[in-house]
């Protein structure tokens, strides 16, 4: 999908970068996401050896090397794209990888069908924390780190400055988070059963809540509020007010 973009006619997708044509080599090219830092992500094919390449015009803030970075690591432990290609030019930066089967926990298919669907992303992401190894892991999606590293927090007002929200609770679990876990990067198959996540740029260890309070939020913005109760059920967790309006106020925040 592309939201805000498809039906405006967004600039954007009306030429495609020479380095992903030169990726897809004969095979169709179709923009399936844009960004809003302005990357497009491209399917390259259309059958089950389709890939997908990611596009990041230089200054729009993403950083393409460290999603690849992530990947190499997560796929040895975990259902994620394998990494095919990366690349700049003068213009951007390109990363290319394997598709996976299944399509987004979005897709209109489980927008119709959304407690399938919340029950396969709250259970799949509990599979991607167990499968991810803490102490091999060389990523930080720490408190401290995201708040370091966020521009967003750099130039926040005072009231959403995460210095706002007060301490960190307590960790509850250290995992490997994906650190985006929204449903859209979730992926399920026709049978509504998890395959897999991708979008991991922000990888690294955490409190699981980092994770589970942005997936938990996610749900009202795609599939209506209610849902809270089924993805934590699913998961395998009792819900947590406090470290989800932390983990939520810090998304917001940085």
């Amino acid at each position: 999908m592309i939201p805000d973009a498809s039906s405006a006619g967004d600039d954007r997708l009306l030429v495609v970068p020479d380095p992903v044509l030169a990726a897809a080599d004969g095979d169709t090219v179709t923009p399936v996401w844009l960004n809003e830092a302005g990357g497009v992500t491209y399917r390259l094919g259309d059958g089950p050896g389709r890939r997908f390449a990611k596009w990041a015009p230089h200054g729009s803030g993403l950083d393409l090397h460290a999603e690849e970075m992530r990947l190499r690591w997560a796929v040895e432990h975990a259902v994620v794209p394998r990494v095919l290609e990366i690349g700049s030019d003068d213009e951007g930066d390109h990363l290319v990888t394997a598709g996976l089967p299944g399509r987004s926990a979005v897709d209109l298919r489980w927008v119709r069908d959304p407690e399938r669907a919340v029950r396969a992303a709250g259970h799949g992401l509990r599979v991607l924390h167990d499968a991810l190894p803490v102490d091999d892991c060389p990523f930080s999606w720490s408190v401290e780190d995201r708040i370091a590293t966020s521009a967003r927090a750099r130039t926040a007002p005072p009231s959403s400055h995460p210095d706002s929200l007060g301490p960190a609770p307590e960790v509850d679990r250290l995992v490997v988070c994906h650190g985006d876990a929204c449903v859209p990067n979730t992926l399920l198959l026709d049978d509504g059963t998890w395959s897999g996540h991708v979008d991991l740029d922000a990888l690294g260890v955490a409190d699981r809540w980092a994770d589970i309070a942005v997936a938990t939020m996610s749900l009202e913005w795609n599939y209506g509020p209610g849902w809270d109760a089924v993805w934590l059920d699913a998961y395998g967790i009792d819900p947590d007010p406090v470290r989800t309006a932390f983990y939520r106020g810090l998304w917001n925040a940085t």
